[in-house]
């Protein structure tokens, strides 16, 4: 095989490579829409399919099962979102106060949720149908995204920006409670994104805030 063929060969491969990861990430972008509206004992493979513009039997290439391509959207909701929440830290400016931190959390938590990936929403809405042998993944993530939280409250406590009255453990979870519930009930006609960040920043820091914490 001569160099200028050896080169055809490898751009062939590329390009079957290429469209394979393609169609696989139309299937799971397919079935993170159809589980986030559907949930997980109403996801059908025919359905997610019919979304993928892909006949059914052609999703067992790339997922061996329901339940492997389920566990993906799962993970990967999650990852996401983990992701999204550490570069926005990592990119907030370095005179924010922890308070201003958590505002940032909430806003991105909301945002990813409700208006940017329908993995996250499919995570959120299904975490507690999904059968526990294929959330291992999933549950490993929301340990490191809560441990997140974890830090951010903590540290707004030590700086004094937290009533000392509270449990700083029961007011994440219920902070994350709430943000996580938007998904059940928020449809535009309710507001709008925005108006629905600002007004949980608002309650959300007036119910953490120390007495003498503008």
């Amino acid at each position: 095989m001569t160099i200028e063929s050896t080169a055809k060969a490898e751009l062939r491969i590329t390009g079957k490579e290429l469209k394979s990861a393609r169609t696989r990430a139309r299937i799971l972008d397919a079935a993170a829409q159809v589980l986030s509206t559907k949930g997980y004992a109403g996801t059908r493979l025919a359905d997610v399919a019919k979304a993928a513009e892909l006949r059914a039997p052609a999703i067992y290439y790339y997922f061996d099962s329901r339940e492997s391509l389920i566990e993906e959207v799962m993970w990967s909701g999650v990852a996401d979102m983990r992701h999204r929440l550490e570069d926005a830290l990592d990119e907030a400016a370095a005179d924010q106060t922890s308070m201003d931190r958590i505002m940032l959390a909430v806003d991105v938590h909301l945002r990813h949720e409700l208006e940017v990936s329908d993995y996250t929403t499919a995570s959120i809405r299904n975490a507690g149908q999904i059968p526990e042998r294929i959330r291992t993944r999933q549950i490993a993530e929301e340990k490191q995204y809560g441990e997140i939280w974890r830090r951010l409250v903590q540290a707004a406590a030590d700086d004094g920006e937290i009533r000392g009255d509270l449990d700083l453990f029961i007011a994440r979870m219920m902070i994350l409670g709430a943000l996580n519930w938007a998904a059940e009930w928020w449809t535009p006609r309710r507001g709008s994104i925005d108006e629905v960040v600002a007004t949980a920043q608002a309650a959300i820091r007036q119910g953490l805030a120390a007495h003498d914490v503008e």
